[in-house]
């Protein structure tokens, strides 16, 4: 009960908490006695303290009618519960990500973990490639589970391609510049639309891109996983992505950001931003997280003048720039000076 008590109170928005606001957060208890011996517990250890001005009631036992939540305790708690699995669960689950995310992500993992811990531990690790829905019932007993939400956790718990899967998505559309194709360090572009991909193909073999990927908007995230089985060149792969500058455009990157790595080629987005913005798409939903993930990327007034478009209802479609800029900024650009 106590645990289940932690994890709502990390996800409790404010920092004090009323006795009632306690009752509606805490798993079913029988009687008031066992609900204050709980909150009495997280006072002992410093997780609830009262708020004095607030007072006690007059029950017995006594609890405060509102406390102050200590969230630094809980991730404190929160870490060692981590740590504890890290003990527990196979050495190649690694659990490093968790450190970094809200504990309610870890919370909704947390079963297919142990699942995926049992497996590797009854059976090792696979040594042929099967389809993601057949290597999904094996793991956790649910054949979409890859597909919809698994994909995410075993690159979280970078296990992905040991776990050898072929993913259930479209092929990756890409051009490919042989004359790049034998570097050890071989860059990438990633285009959202179809247009800007026809636009920038003749250049390819002019620049030093190993590849020109078409992301068909949405479906990159998914088509992404492909790449290392259809490009099978060893080599330091550097990805960047070319998108429209609005909610939907740095959503898609996001997405694909939590699958590859992969940097906003700013060049074409610093070029997009000297032109005159559009305006509609008011049906966008903003992702906070994105945009700011997004937007650390760029210097400081880029990164607020990109915040204030928005703010206007404003944005910018990829087709702003036309074939010869596209063209002239993928070549002349300085793309090692993007790679950190």
């Amino acid at each position: 009960m106590r645990k289940a008590l932690e994890r709502n109170l990390v996800q409790f928005k404010r920092k004090t908490i009323t006795i009632d606001e306690l009752e509606e957060i805490s798993p079913m208890t029988s009687s008031y006695e066992q609900f204050a011996e709980l909150i009495l517990q997280l006072e002992s250890d410093n997780i609830l303290e009262m708020v004095k001005a607030k007072g006690r009631n007059q029950r017995n036992p006594s609890i405060a009618y509102r406390y102050r939540i200590n969230k630094h305790q809980l991730k404190r708690t929160f870490y060692q519960l981590l740590q504890t699995y890290r003990l527990k669960f196979h050495d190649a689950i690694d659990l490093d990500a968790y450190f970094k995310l809200d504990h309610a992500t870890w919370i909704e993992d947390l079963p297919y973990l142990e699942k995926i811990n049992a497996y590797i531990q009854q059976h090792g690790f696979p040594t042929e490639k099967v389809p993601a829905p057949e290597r999904s019932f094996e793991l956790v007993a649910d054949e979409k589970w890859i597909e919809q939400k698994g994909s995410e956790v075993l690159h979280r718990i970078n296990l992905w391609d040991a776990m050898k899967i072929f993913p259930v998505s479209d092929p990756l559309m890409f051009a490919i510049n042989p004359t790049s194709i034998t570097q050890d360090h071989q860059l990438h572009l990633i285009v959202e639309n179809k247009t800007t991909y026809q636009a920038l193909l003749p250049a390819l073999t002019d620049t030093t891109f190993a590849t020109l990927i078409y992301g068909s908007g949405n479906k990159i995230p998914k088509s992404i996983e492909n790449f290392q089985d259809q490009y099978p060149v060893k080599a330091d792969h550097t990805f960047f992505y070319f998108g429209d500058i609005d909610q939907a455009g740095i959503t898609i990157w996001h997405s694909l950001m939590k699958r590859k790595e992969t940097i906003p080629a700013l060049s074409f987005y610093q070029v997009c931003l000297e032109k005159k913005p559009a305006y509609g798409k008011t049906n966008q939903r903003p992702n906070e997280q994105a945009l700011t993930t997004f937007l650390s990327f760029f210097p400081q007034a880029t990164a607020q003048t990109i915040r204030d478009l928005f703010a206007n209802g404003a944005y910018y479609p990829q087709e702003v720039l036309k074939t010869e800029e596209l063209q002239r900024i993928w070549v002349e650009a300085d793309w090692q000076n993007f790679i950190s």
